[in-house]
């Protein structure tokens, strides 16, 4: 551990908040949530760890960075937002698509209650959208461990319960229902819990605390004091949440918070609804300029945005400046206590997303990709220096003809095509690879110490440990083995071979080190597979004028680049191919096509 991480593991904040890991080239490793920021952090450095992934991930933290939030559930939204937004290698990956969850009320009798991201236009309460499912379900599990409610999706008309329909499921015998289907709860009593479960999900928890407080004080009064402990848990589950979910004076409801920060070229929007004194929804928005907008006209298209995307309804708006946006709202800019302190903690989620939007501006920069990719290949491959020219061979023939091979070239991860080779394959008789890759491995660097010209850091051979021996062949031979790195890759399962060793590296299949070098294997095949059918295709166009005799290669380029196929030659006049090759060449060509 380094002096810089010991410090900053002693200076982290005791508040709740959010932590970030890097490694030592600045990549984001994992990104958590905490209650005690600095008791989580140092949890990671004291602990002994089971898990070989969390020993791999505290062995590559270089630097932490942290953010400080109001409340825990504030916490596990910004880390969703960040999980989703950078996915970090050490993460679960989240599901981030455009339906935003809600809890449902459904329209009927006997309300079932449950979580979805679809909307149907029945007549059902619909409470979000939240930004995390995460939350949803935190919600769901609270309303389900407060109140017994029907999972089941049969029609509990009064008419089919009297008759004798249903029978209770396992539900009931495991206490997480009461049994309206066979009409042991009433829809008055059935009723009364989802007037509770609706005021939770609007954030107010005041009325069932006070009803399972006077349900505890009526069982213990009664001597059943198992019953008045099962409600005493409820109470404290309740109260729990409640504590975790307020932010601010549980007086402010039904409020809006937006907050704006803003640089040349975009504008930051974030938002918090605020419902009873928690955060029901957090989201922030991206704005780019087009005409040099001011904060104000930018934030006033924000709040219209926002209000059409989450169907909000709030009538009250705290703001950092006075706005313009009709007469339905009340604009309150608050200057002390927690109204400020709400706005705050919305602008300080603006600058932080603002940040972190830099980091991602600078990640894309070409200068600094192309350093961190060469670092990491050179790290994932083993490879002693950083391979920032490499070339890789591949092989081209059908049934032994035209054997051919080609060599492309990457420098700094990008192709080079003007530096990419073909070879036609001289000393090898028939189809053999092996052979080839030796031959043209051997003329390709045979002649760049000829001409002095820069040797690539590493070889890429598309092929298994047959044709990397072979190349390896070549290399003695020149005396450069040990001076270049070389690989091979084999197709099937994507396997790096190493010289002398037997056993393959399987890189991570998302890595970028495998897509370079998947992507150097795919262009040498194109490449070299374009060379083959060409030269095929040449080939039996130029075979009836190679038979002609006194004809040579050089008169029959002349007069396909004239005539652009053999069969416009034979059409040709005379007069026609002598104005190319001269009057006895012509002569020998009309002949030979007219005689026919």
């Amino acid at each position: 551990m380094t002096e810089a991480l010991e410090l900053q593991l002693k200076t982290l904040p005791t508040n709740p908040g959010v932590y970030q890991y890097y490694d030592k080239e600045g990549k984001l490793l994992y990104v958590g949530k905490a209650k005690n920021l600095k008791k989580r952090v140092l949890s990671y450095f004291t602990k002994n760890h089971e898990y070989g992934k969390t020993r791999v991930l505290v062995k590559k933290i270089a630097s932490i960075k942290h953010i400080v939030v109001a409340t825990e559930t504030d916490a596990l939204l910004l880390e969703n937002n960040l999980i989703k937004k950078y996915q970090p290698r050490y993460n679960v990956m989240l599901k981030d698509d455009k339906s935003y969850p809600w809890i449902c009320i459904k329209n009927e009798r006997f309300p079932r209650v449950f979580p979805t991201r679809k909307m149907v236009k029945d007549g059902s309460e619909y409470f979000g959208p939240y930004t995390s499912m995460k939350t949803v379900r935190t919600l769901f599990d609270l309303i389900k461990g407060l109140y017994p409610l029907r999972t089941c999706n049969y029609d509990l008309s009064q008419e089919k319960i009297n008759t004798g329909k249903y029978k209770v499921c396992l539900e009931y015998h495991l206490g997480n229902c009461i049994g309206p289907c066979e009409g042991y709860q009433t829809v008055q009593s059935y009723d009364e819990q989802i007037v509770a479960i609706r005021e939770i999900l609007k954030g107010n928890f005041k009325d069932s605390l006070h009803r399972f407080k006077e349900q505890m004080k009526t069982f213990a009064e009664n001597m059943e004091f198992e019953r008045a402990q099962k409600v005493k848990e409820k109470l404290d589950i309740l109260t729990n949440y409640q504590a975790k979910s307020t932010i601010v004076n549980p007086k402010i409801s039904n409020v809006d918070v937006f907050s704006i920060v803003s640089d040349e070229s975009f504008g930051y929007v974030n938002y918090l609804q605020l419902s009873h004194g928690s955060i029901v929804r957090s989201h922030t928005m991206e704005i780019k300029k087009k005409l040099d907008e001011t904060d104000k006209e930018l934030l006033e298209l924000a709040i219209t945005e926002i209000h059409q995307r989450f169907s909000t309804n709030s009538k009250e708006l705290y703001v950092p400046f006075k706005i313009e946006i009709g007469e339905n709202f009340k604009i309150t800019v608050p200057k002390l206590g927690d109204k400020k302190r709400i706005l705050e903690l919305s602008l300080r989620n603006a600058k932080y997303f603002r940040q972190e939007r830099f980091k991602q501006i600078k990640l894309t920069d070409p200068d600094k990709h192309v350093n961190r990719l060469m670092k990491q290949m050179k790290k994932d491959l083993r490879l002693s220096e950083e391979p920032r020219h490499i070339e890789c061979f591949d092989n081209s023939n059908i049934q032994g003809t035209n054997p051919v091979a080609a060599c492309v070239v990457f420098k700094d991860g990008k192709p080079s095509k003007k530096e990419y080779r073909h070879y036609n394959i001289k000393t090898v008789v028939g189809p053999d690879d092996f052979a080839s890759m030796e031959e043209v491995v051997y003329r390709r660097y045979k002649r760049l110490l000829e001409e002095e010209s820069s040797l690539p850091q590493l070889i890429v051979i598309d092929g298994g440990k047959g044709q990397l021996s072979s190349a390896l062949k070549s290399l003695d031979a020149l005396n450069l083995r040990g001076k270049i790195a070389i690989i091979g890759i084999a197709k099937r399962l994507e396997e790096i071979y190493y010289p002398g060793d037997s056993i393959p590296l399987y890189l991570d299949k998302k890595s970028e080190t495998l897509k370079i070098i998947q992507q150097l294997r795919n262009e040498a095949h194109r490449f070299g597979i374009t060379f083959h059918r060409k030269k095929r295709s040449n080939n039996a166009l130029n075979s009836e004028l190679e038979s002609i005799e006194g004809i040579g290669e050089k008169t029959i380029v002349e007069l396909l680049k004239k005539f652009k196929s053999v069969k416009r030659i034979s059409e040709a006049s005379l007069d026609q191919i002598s104005a190319v090759v001269g009057n006895s060449r012509a002569k020998k060509i009309y002949d030979n096509f007219h005689q026919k």
